[in-house]
């Protein structure tokens, strides 16, 4: 019976030894997996944050950039706002006491470019500062209605080959893309 017991003993021994080192290698792969874990925690962590940075940029970017396009459609409503204005104010210039002289200085310079000119074209509305505007310069012309031209004269020369407008309007669109320019640092300022 002792050789039953040695054997025994030495069977127990073994499976404690065998169990010990189950548990030794258990534990070392429960840590691997730990450490395992844990990179891949903090890999992943480290990604997050990076889309989320990045989001957080676009987001910035997108902000920006929108509010440049507000700003920038502010600005060319406030353009368009001022031009309106200002050819409004052209528009009511025509029934001052003034406008008489300042046709004649239009009438002067369009002369300049058709001096053999037999016809003035202008609104019906504006026939009398035309008139007043061609005896301050000693002319005698046909004036003529013509709806289309507004603020100013419209010149026809000889058999009605060649014309030359001047009208306060005209002479705003031939300047508008020079003073848009100045007009948006304005309003910018």
């Amino acid at each position: 019976m002792a050789l039953d017991k040695l054997l025994e003993n030495e069977a127990q021994q073994d499976i404690e030894r065998i169990r010990a080192e189950a548990q030794g290698r258990a534990e070392q792969i429960v840590a691997q997996a730990h450490e395992q874990a844990q990179a891949l925690i903090d890999s992943r962590t480290r990604q997050l944050a990076g889309a989320r940075q990045a989001e957080l940029v676009r987001a910035r970017s997108a902000a920006d950039l929108d509010s440049s396009a507000q700003r920038l459609a502010a600005a060319d409503s406030l353009q368009a706002q001022a031009f309106t204005v200002s050819e409004q104010y052209l528009h009511s210039v025509t029934t001052s006491a003034e406008y008489p002289m300042i046709v004649s200085k239009l009438l002067q310079e369009a002369l300049q470019v058709l001096p053999d000119a037999e016809v003035v074209e202008a609104a019906l509305a504006e026939h009398d500062a035309v008139r007043q505007a061609l005896a301050q310069l000693g002319r005698q012309l046909d004036v003529r209605p013509n709806e289309q031209v507004k603020t100013g004269v419209r010149l026809v020369g000889k058999g009605g080959k060649a014309s030359i407008q001047n009208t306060l309007v005209g002479r705003l669109n031939r300047v508008r893309g020079d003073l848009a320019p100045q007009i948006s640092r304005l309003l910018a300022e």
